[in-house]
This record gives structure tokens, C-alpha cells and sequence, in this order.
């Protein structure tokens, strides 16, 4: 098993030379990079100074775009019409624009190495410094909800393969369904109205991960303050995750409860129980525990993006999605880089729970 491990740990480098690989690529030939969405804001700036400086004419012209006919000769008004090549130029250069794309590509893997994801274009912050900064949201949220998921699903879904077609079974599916059904943001927008003094109770914070004051607090009150600000994310996030998880565990235990080696174990004598967990549950756990890294790795980098933005909570997936809509690029591919090399450590990880479940399966044999 330890050569297995070295083996997929070997071929992490690899995978992620790929992956980050293909997204190069695919950006390359996106329209609208970082010096386009620059040069847009200059021009908007300029447009609306000319507009100020103008008046009423002024505004026409710079909306029309013949902004230089009127031209007071500040240069505000050259702006509006048109940058000089030179400056472009000199925009390109540092943004290294000027290189050759498989030099860039080259200069980032370089750099990402030694873990040095490069500075951001809009922020005047080293990559890395930012993912620190956004991590612990993300990862609060991500664990605590990805968590209490499984703590829900896996007992309610054994609950209701038990005793299927039960009132219990039914009364559940209905709670199962509307949990589907119901995106989290609309639930984290329901939890606001009535807890975050949205229209009925004040109980619990509407913005942050911990008070202003957090830091002045002791231990105990930190604690409490922390979980304070999670409580109705973390809730909207389960809310809207649980479903999937109590169904597919349902479905698998109901699979295995009908098998033969389980008819043969009562007929032995065992008891329900023993049945149940001393022989069903390793088996059917296998398929439950191989959704584990999907969930985890959803819930820290994309099933919380819309939570992040309704709390306020500045994670990961917020710097994501902000840094794909300005190209951002240095910022695309770090969080990139960080989110694959999580998630394939998160598949290792997942291939040695299967192994500590069900001793007979050994991926290391598999691979001789």
C-alpha cells in the first residue's frame, strides 16, 4: 500500500501540469484579457470625466464617441477617443503580454514549483497572501457543512431503507424532496428574513465570520462567536446538500439488504442489528464514501460561492469568481493550482478510506 501511495503522489505533478495546462489554453484565446478590461476602465473614467468637464455637450460626445472634437487639451478627452499604441504597448509589457505564450506558461510553472502563484493584476497582492486570507472562510464552511451532511444523511438514509415504505419513509421523502428542490441561496435568503432581522428575529449576525471585536475576546467567547456567524450559512448550505446523500444512501443499503449473504445471515440467527451494521453497512458505505472528496471539494470551492456573496463572507470562491469576471488571471490560475492539488489529495485520501473499510480491497494489488 505505501508504493501505491508514492505512485499517486507521483502523479499529482503531472495531473496538475495538465490541468493547468488546458486552462492556459483555453484562456489564450478568451476573448477580453486583463489589458482589454484595464484599458475599458480607463476609457469609462475618462468618458465620465469628459461628461464632468463638459456638460451637456461634453456628455453627447463622449457617449457618441468624438469626445476630441470638443478637446480642452488636459489629455481627458484623448482618453475618451483612444489610448496611445505606445502606452498599450507598455501595458502588455507588464502585464507580460509581450512574451510568447509557451514562455509565460513555462515562467508560471516555474514559479508554481516553488509555490510562488505570482502577484495580482488588480489587488497589488502576492496570489498566494490572498488564498491565506480567503481560505479559512472557505474552509469553515466547507468542513462544518460537508460534515454535518454526512452526520445527517448517512443515519436518516439508513433510517429510511429500514423501514421502507414506512410513514416515516414517506414523511421524510417529502422533506428529502423540498431539500432538492430549493436551491441554498433561496434557503439563506428565508433563514435572513427570519433570524438575521430580515423581518421577524434578530438572532443571529448578517455579515462576517466573527465580530469586529473578535480578537479581544476570550477563548470560550471566540468559539462561541465563531459558530454564532456560521450557524445560518452553514444551516443554508446543508439544507441544500443533504438530499442527494440521504437518497443515494437509501438506495445503496436498500441494494445490499436484498442480496443473498444477507439472507444467509439471518437465517444463521443474527440479529437485525448485527445484520445491519457487521455486514451491510461496510459494503454499502463504499459507494457512500466515494462521493466524499466531490462533496467536500463542492461545498469549499463552488456550493458556497452564492453563500459567500448573501453573508458576506470574503472566501475562495468569491476571489474566484470576482478574478474570472476582471481576467485576473494570475489570480484564475493560482486559485486553480490550489483547488486541483486539494482535490486530487482529497481522491488519495478517499482511495485509503475505501482500503480501511474493506480490507480486501487493495489498490496496490490492482496495480501490479
Amino acid at each position: 500500500m505505501f508504493a501505491y501511495i508514492l505512485r499517486r503522489l507521483a502523479l499529482i505533478p503531472l495531473t496538475l501540469l495538465g490541468i493547468v495546462a488546458i486552462n492556459f489554453a483555453i484562456v489564450q484565446i478568451a476573448p477580453g484579457g486583463p489589458v482589454e478590461q484595464l484599458l475599458a476602465q480607463l476609457k469609462d473614467t475618462a468618458v465620465a470625466a469628459t461628461a464632468r468637464v463638459g456638460g451637456g455637450e461634453g456628455m453627447e460626445a463622449g457617449r457618441s464617441g468624438h469626445a476630441a472634437s470638443s478637446s480642452t487639451g488636459d489629455g481627458v478627452y484623448r482618453g475618451a477617443q483612444g489610448l496611445d499604441p505606445a502606452f498599450i504597448a507598455e501595458l502588455n509589457r507588464q502585464f507580460g503580454f509581450d512574451q510568447p505564450a509557451y514562455v509565460r506558461f513555462g515562467r508560471m510553472i516555474g514559479d508554481y514549483l516553488t509555490f510562488d502563484l505570482g502577484q495580482s493584476y488588480f489587488r497589488d497582492r502576492a496570489v498566494f497572501d490572498l488564498v491565506l486570507d480567503k481560505l479559512p472562510v472557505s474552509v469553515s464552511l466547507g468542513v462544518w457543512s460537508t460534515l454535518l451532511i454526512y452526520m445527517i444523511s448517512i443515519p436518516l438514509g439508513i433510517a429510511k431503507a429500514v423501514r421502507d415504505g414506512s410513514r416515516f419513509d414517506v414523511l421524510t421523502s417529502a422533506a428529502v424532496i423540498i431539500g432538492y428542490a430549493i436551491p441554498a441561496f433561496l434557503f439563506a435568503i428565508l433563514l435572513i428574513i427570519l433570524f438575521a432581522g430580515g423581518r421577524y428575529l434578530d438572532w443571529f449576525p448578517l455579515r462576517g465570520l466573527v465580530s469586529d471585536n473578535w480578537a479581544d475576546l476570550l477563548w470560550p467567547a471566540r468559539i462561541a462567536d465563531y459558530f454564532w456567524h456560521l450557524t445560518l450559512p452553514v444551516t443554508a448550505m446543508v439544507i441544500g446538500g443533504f438530499a442527494s446523500l440521504t437518497m443515494l444512501t437509501k438506495n445503496t443499503f436498500l441494494d445490499e439488504i436484498n442480496k443473498q449473504y444477507v439472507v444467509t445471515a439471518r437465517a444463521k440467527g443474527l440479529s437485525e442489528r448485527r445484520v445491519l451494521y457487521g455486514h451491510v453497512f461496510r459494503n454499502a458505505m463504499l459507494l457512500v464514501i466515494a462521493g466524499f472528496p466531490a462533496t467536500l471539494v463542492s461545498m469549499l470551492f463552488t456550493g458556497s460561492l452564492l453563500i459567500e456573496v448573501i453573508f458576506s463572507l470574503d472566501g475562495l470562491g468569491l476571489l474566484g469568481f470576482e478574478a474570472v469576471v476582471k481576467r485576473d488571471y494570475p489570480v484564475m490560475f493560482g486559485t486553480l493550482y490550489i483547488f486541483s492539488l486539494i482535490g486530487l489529495l482529497l481522491n488519495l485520501i478517499n482511495d485509503l478510506t475505501y482500503h480501511l473499510i474493506d480490507p480486501r480491497i487493495d489498490f496496490a494489488a490492482r496495480g501490479r
